[in-house]
């Protein structure tokens, strides 16, 4: 069923311009604008390009979904196939199914909310012209990431994305952003050196890079020696990226630092492409590689699960001087483990569990981000301690609508039910719970049960900075000054509700929510509550194709 009929050639066509515009966008991002389009100042047009672009390709994305054929999502659509390399048999094959669909959508949602909010309030750094041309060259690279077939291919787009993420941290990023932003690279170049040569081990020995024959043969013309010399070369490139405990250590840095865009990309977009690589290559090309580190990768998921949770307790709790976004940037680490450990469990229920946690996730933190980064703005501070003992009456007091609006991202990253959080965790635990054939039971129940007790703990660090951050910290009365605790004797008695107005009358008011924080946060909150409330839109979409999948190319 397809909510449009649309031909088979301008698929094509919609799925190799939401690849190719955002770079050719990029170019012209760095060229003079046309007479009549600069508007105020060179400045506004270049920003105004970057929205522009960003806004057609969303909607080519949101076509092509319309235009997807959703009673076979686990066929690959709008293919192109076209030789690139013959000497490599290096080929550009591009195509989208149920797995990958929802995260083009993601990204170029992401991607556009980002520069609308640029728009009306750019970071601090250099030219504008820079910085939409490298989040437009971002966007490119995610976008070709989740759309390629050929794994070289895969490869480069999965590079492609480092540089300009390394210079939104370095030239647009807060304090310590140079040291952030050369731990990012470091980390990342590693770890794909590593995957480079575990993705030509594969080539070799199977003659082809084509990621759906790959898939298709299921790992048969791969010895078991091959495959987990392949998993273990691949994974370690895909597990700096997702990020996975212990190899999780230059995210919370690149997060403090970065500009509030650049968090939100970092955290919505490019976390999700080490994941969706577990899921599309190595699951199906390499799976009994996969079955022999599985529980290793399951046991690293649960100590990041419990290890994020943890530490962001110890950011939230009084005088730690914690910072608002490096806890932000923690609970990521726990959220990414409910993915990883979905994953290796190698079923259909966990794997899809990850796939749906892979885009609550983005929804969910990427709102965050962008309240923590408004938040910054407004205050001057992400400190913890500064914004819930200095602030009088706090959020709820000084910026009601933003105040609630962080209490519910922060209550929908927790897991409620209602919210779409929640199901990506429970399917994730139900998955761990009867783990595929040939994988301990009691091993993986116990990663349950670590990873259910890791909900309890986001549950309490989420609630401690609502309480903290929207209601404020409770003073003690011995603190108070006596000028505070009563009116002056000589003044007389204080009439009713005059202690209460006087507070208020010194407690400064924050700007609550503009019209363009709220154009740029509601489809994200609406979609939380949308995938909370309506689940089957997103597993219909995947369920099939993970099927598929994990069943060798076989429907």
């Amino acid at each position: 069923m397809t909510v449009i009929d649309i031909s088979a050639s301008v698929m094509q066509f919609l799925l190799a311009f939401v690849v190719v515009a955002p770079l050719l966008g990029a170019v012209a991002a760095l060229l003079p604008a046309p007479p009549g389009l600069k508007g105020k100042n060179p400045d506004q047009a270049v920003l105004r390009h970057g929205v522009t672009v960003t806004g057609a390709v969303l909607i080519a994305a949101i076509v092509l979904a319309v235009g997807f054929d959703h009673d076979h999502p686990a066929t690959m659509q709008a293919t192109t196939d076209i030789s690139w390399i013959p000497a490599l048999d290096v080929r550009i094959h591009l195509g989208i199914d149920g797995i990958s669909l929802p995260l083009l959508l993601l990204t170029a949602l992401l991607t556009f909310l980002c520069a609308l909010y640029s728009y009306f309030k750019l970071p601090a750094g250099p030219s504008p012209k820079a910085f939409v041309a490298l989040v437009l060259v971002l966007e490119s690279g995610t976008l070709a990431t989740f759309a390629v077939l050929d794994l070289l291919l895969f490869f480069l787009a999965f590079e492609m994305v480092l540089i300009p993420m390394y210079f939104l941290i370095a030239r647009w990023g807060g304090g310590q952003r140079q040291a952030a932003a050369w731990k990012f690279i470091l980390y990342t170049l590693l770890g794909s050196v590593v995957m480079l040569l575990g993705i030509l081990l594969i080539g070799l020995k199977s003659g082809t890079f084509d990621m759906v024959a790959l898939a298709t043969d299921n790992g048969r013309g791969l010895t078991t020696s091959v495959q987990v010399i392949a998993v273990l070369a691949i994974g370690l490139g895909l597990a700096v990226k997702t990020p996975m405990w212990p190899l999780h250590s230059w995210l919370p840095d690149a997060h403090t630092a970065a500009p509030t865009v650049g968090s939100v990309l970092l955290a919505g977009v490019l976390l999700k492409m080490g994941t969706y690589g577990f899921v599309r290559i190595l699951l199906p090309i390499a799976p009994d590689g996969v079955r022999t580190f599985a529980p290793y990768l399951a046991a690293f998921a649960v100590v990041g699960i419990v290890y994020g949770s943890l530490a962001c307790l110890a950011l939230a709790r009084t005088g730690a001087k914690g910072d608002l976004k490096r806890l932000i940037a923690y609970s990521s680490v726990g959220h990414m483990g409910f993915v990883l450990l979905g994953i290796a469990t190698m079923t259909p229920t966990g794997v899809n569990g990850a796939l749906f946690a892979n885009i609550a996730h983005g929804l969910i933190t990427g709102l965050l981000f962008f309240l923590v980064g408004t938040i910054k703005d407004r205050y001057g501070t992400a400190d913890l301690d500064t914004l819930a003992g200095a602030t009088g009456a706090a959020l709820y007091g000084r910026a009601p609508r933003l105040g609630a609006l962080l209490a519910f991202a922060a209550v929908a990253s927790l897991g409620l039910p209602g919210l779409a959080g929640f199901w990506g965790e429970m399917l994730t635990l139900f998955g761990a719970y009867s783990p595929a054939e040939g994988l301990s039971r009691p091993a993986f129940r116990t990663f349950m049960a670590i990873g259910a007790f890791g909900t309890l703990l986001t549950a309490a660090y989420m609630l401690i900075v609502v309480r903290r951050v929207c209601m404020g910290e409770h003073t003690p009365h011995s603190r108070l000054s006596p000028d505070d605790r009563a009116p002056h004797a000589a003044d007389g008695p204080e009439p009713s509700g005059a202690a209460g107005a006087r507070h208020a009358a010194t407690t400064p008011q924050l700007a609550d929510i503009q019209t363009y924080e709220a154009a740029a946060w509601t489809p994200l909150a609406a979609l939380t509550v949308l995938a909370g409330l309506w689940p089957a839109v997103l597993l219909g979409l995947t369920d099939p194709a993970v099927q598929k999948l994990l069943a060798g190319g076989k429907s």
